[in-house]
């Protein structure tokens, strides 16, 4: 049977979108898929956009084609909006934390930042479901405000979307992250509890 997953992680320099894709091609590697994993960076390294690539099955190339993404995991709502509007085909899913990061035009007073709930009401249009939540809140309550794309990955694992089980995330998640792993993983698991609806 062929399976084809593609995956598209937005958000900006510093949240970690390039190591949470690692981690997800790993995870999928361990699991026997053929990955092809991509980074697409904005102007800036810290605070500019940054697209992660991760395809999983029967794929070809390394990025994927606009308006083909399965999942668009969006570390940040603006970058998940574009990347939603560019990259997500009719009827895939969002998985969106709501605390934005605000560029410096917005921080200087130079641009308004759109409103996140307008944003999803966009996303809505061409996603068959959108799933928000503040994943940053998690992150803080657990004291490790920099381990937000594990929390975001292990809400995308508890939605049943991944062809692999979550225990492949973890051994990539103990491979990759030598520092804090337990921490890490402990962060990834309740990222998976966090919702109960999907």
């Amino acid at each position: 049977m062929k399976m084809e997953l593609n995956i598209i992680i937005a958000g900006v320099g510093g949240q970690g979108n390039v190591k949470a894709a690692h981690i997800l091609g790993l995870a999928a590697m361990k699991a026997g898929y053929n990955v092809n994993v991509s980074d697409v960076y904005g102007i800036a390294q810290r605070g500019g956009a940054v697209l992660s690539h991760v395809r999983i099955g029967n794929v070809h190339g390394p990025l994927v084609e606009e308006h083909k993404a399965d999942v668009i995991l969006g570390l940040e709502p603006m970058e998940a909006l574009r990347a939603t509007a560019k990259y997500l085909k009719i009827g895939g899913i969002v998985v969106l934390n709501t605390r934005p990061i605000y560029p410096i035009e917005v921080t200087t007073g130079k641009m308004n930042y759109p409103d996140v709930n307008e944003m999803i009401k966009i996303m809505k249009e061409i996603a068959s479901k959108v799933i928000a939540l503040d994943a940053m809140k998690i992150v803080e309550e657990e004291g490790l405000p920099m381990a937000l794309n594990i929390a975001m990955l292990g809400v995308l694992a508890s939605l049943n979307i991944l062809p692999f089980k979550p225990d492949f995330i973890e051994e990539a998640i103990k491979e990759v992250l030598t520092f804090m792993t337990e921490k890490n993983i402990s962060i990834f698991r309740v990222g998976m509890k966090s919702i109960t609806f999907a």
